[in-house]
């Protein structure tokens, strides 16, 4: 069955279910890839920053380009104009495409100006380099900042999205504005597997506890970027729509809700490499 799809700004259209590459550092994220690939995935999510899109690169010049919507993203200690430009590139050279379809501003960076960033993402966009634009990991009030000073739409903001941190009030604020949530850790990197609520429901329908949960935020409009690298589990995580939930198991899902992130702790250390800010 071929995975439904979201509409971009430039009307593109989103799988929304992606293979995401986290954690699979050179060669290690080739055979995932190709496994998700061959299953059925079109939609592959790299960064930067997660230092595998040359071996990347490789699987997927064995793959028609026009089928496939690539996303990558540029740290955030390459936010000023020329630095943007300059990944971007070496991004595409690496991938061994001419274009993104997805380029993100992987996290917000406080030292450096964001009307600059997302000056040199509209270049990109005019020179066909990428044809939608967006970001990742950014606040409601980050990503209405950068809206304000954006000459291109904001098609998407990739957030830690999951069971136990839901983020109401974030999602609501781009839905409302055609802002594409995507969910990076819609699993909360392993946390959901043992929840009752989640075992029982996919006992119901003969799913998986990671299959309800990656299923309860597709009904949300939400887009999931599920990490595996076993077959089985990839797999699993785009069979999605043979079953529906109902809206009594909506609210079982929503009420696991805690608040606590597994990786977006925003009152973290700004010495690491990655933000360019450390003396």
């Amino acid at each position: 069955m071929p995975v439904p799809t979201t509409t971009l700004p430039s009307g593109d259209e989103l799988p929304v279910v992606g293979k995401g590459t986290y954690e699979l550092e050179g060669e290690t994220v080739q055979e995932p890839v190709e496994i998700a690939l061959e299953s059925g995935y079109t939609h592959v999510d790299t960064a930067e920053g997660y230092m595998n899109e040359a071996a990347l690169g490789e699987v997927l010049a064995e793959h028609d380009r026009e089928d496939l919507l690539l996303t990558s993203k540029v740290l955030p200690k390459h936010l000023n104009y020329e630095s943007v430009i300059e990944t971007a590139k070496q991004t595409l050279a690496d991938l061994g495409t001419d274009y993104l379809d997805l380029y993100l501003i992987h996290w917000p960076n406080p030292a450096i100006s964001v009307r600059e960033t997302m000056d040199a993402m509209a270049t990109l966009k005019a020179e066909g380099l990428v044809r939608n634009v967006g970001v990742s990991n950014f606040s409601r009030y980050q990503l209405s900042a950068a809206q304000h000073v954006a000459d291109v739409p904001i098609a998407v903001n990739q957030i830690e999205f999951n069971p136990y941190f839901q983020r109401t009030e974030l999602v609501e604020y781009c839905q409302d504005n055609d802002i594409v949530v995507e969910a990076a850790a819609p699993i909360a990197r392993g946390e959901v597997l043992s929840d009752p609520t989640l075992q029982e429901l996919g006992e119901k329908y003969d799913k998986t506890p990671v299959q309800v949960a990656l299923r309860w935020a597709v009904e949300k409009d939400i887009v999931v970027l599920p990490r595996s690298t076993s077959r089985s589990h990839i797999e699993e995580n785009v069979d999605l729509f043979d079953f529906e939930l109902d809206d009594d198991e909506h609210a079982r899902i929503d009420d696991l809700d805690r608040g606590e992130p597994s990786y977006d702790d925003r009152a973290r250390s700004w010495d690491d490499e990655v933000w360019g800010m450390a003396e």
